[in-house]
């Protein structure tokens, strides 16, 4: 297909609105068709509210950032360009976009996503596979935080993913939750396999096997960015699974506040990009952990959290600044027999089990609560 070409029939991936000469999925264009008109399977949603995800603007602000501060023209006038250049948002230099918040303004009629004109939605899926036009030129925004008031129109495939907005929460803070609702819902599962697998081996007769398959202390769980929108979460989906946490924060204001959430069994104060110092705070604090989740958005966190982990367990890796080949040599490096994950974002009911988790939780709503203030 040439870049002019126009497919006669539509993919539920969204590849018949790639305009790149090179058969590529929407998430790797380079460019996308943001046409009005709808093909039979899609939808169109008027926008509201975008979010960028946490990499792509910590890399934004901190490329505009001058003596006094993050310069929010600049970075409002950056996001404009991308968009305009790319018929989505999808940062450059991270290659991630976020997700929006809006209402449902036409359902074509093969449509499967069981959505309706009129509902107020989030999508679930990244804003860098998601054809988008901006008709307001962001001008609400003053560039200086990651959620976006917007007007304009996005573009939902057969395969998208949306959710209706609970009627029940500010829609800035549904946005804030769905953003990263498929952190707590992998680590939800992860942690569950351990916990069943610990279970099931207090009916071995042979004590031998036993003691090598389970200790007194539990399953371990450490979440590097314990005080963040999806380690706040992840933490409150590993204890409600059954595991005992450990909360990793950079300073110790996040440790107070972390710890006045009530989410982690302990607190421990360390620079996830110093693998060695890691690596002794989680021990120090009951570890090496069975699942380790890294939900930082700075480059340089594999090593820490792969030496964090004990052998035989799991790293869960959901920042988008991480290196994936430094997460593989590096464990192979360390002779470390881990299963490394990439969270993905997607698993089925994630969106309901993060909007519960934060109904549930006292300190789950703090923590975000005091990030959109």
């Amino acid at each position: 297909m040439t870049a002019t070409a126009r497919p006669t029939l539509p993919d539920p991936t969204g590849a018949h609105r790639v305009l790149d000469e090179v058969p590529v999925l929407p998430q790797a264009a380079r460019r996308l068709d943001t046409s009005r008109e709808l093909w039979p399977d899609e939808v169109r949603v008027r926008v509201e509210r975008l979010n960028l995800d946490a990499a792509s603007f910590r890399q934004l602000e901190g490329k505009h950032r001058g003596a006094d501060g993050a310069d929010g023209d600049a970075v409002r006038a950056e996001v404009l360009a991308i968009i305009a250049e790319r018929g989505k948002m999808q940062n450059p230099e991270t290659g991630s976009g976020g997700m929006l918040i809006g209402t449902v303004e036409e359902v074509g009629p093969q449509s499967p996503l069981g959505l309706a004109v009129g509902d107020r939605v989030a999508t679930l899926v990244s804003l860098s596979l998601t054809p988008l036009v901006i008709e307001d030129g962001l001008s609400r925004w003053d560039g200086l935080g990651e959620q976006v008031p917007a007007d304009g129109y996005a573009v939902l495939f057969g395969r998208s993913v949306a959710a209706r907005l609970p009627e029940d929460l500010d829609p800035e803070l549904a946005l804030a939750v769905m953003d990263v609702c498929g952190a707590p819902a992998l680590t939800a599962r992860v942690v569950g396999e351990y916990v069943s697998t610990r279970s099931q081996s207090d009916l071995l007769d042979d004590r031998a096997v036993q003691s090598d398959l389970l200790d007194d202390r539990g399953v371990v769980v450490a979440v590097v960015g314990g005080a963040g929108k999806s380690g706040s979460l992840s933490l409150a989906a590993a204890r409600a699974a059954g595991a005992r946490t450990i909360g990793v924060v950079p300073h110790e204001t996040e440790a107070a506040l972390l710890k006045a959430s009530g989410l982690a069994d302990e607190v421990v104060v360390a620079d996830a990009r110093d693998p060695l110092a890691l690596r002794d705070a989680v021990t120090a604090a009951g570890g090496p952990a069975d699942v380790t989740v890294v939900c930082v958005d700075v480059p340089g966190c594999e090593g820490g959290a792969i030496l964090a982990t004990a052998q035989g367990g799991t790293v869960v890796f959901f920042s988008m600044a991480t290196s994936f080949a430094a997460a593989a040599l590096g464990a192979e490096g360390l002779g470390a027999d881990v299963r490394m994950l990439v969270g993905n974002g997607y698993v089925p009911g994630h969106a309901d089990l993060a909007v519960d988790l934060l109904r549930h939780h006292d300190g789950v709503r703090m923590l975000f609560e005091r990030r959109l203030r």
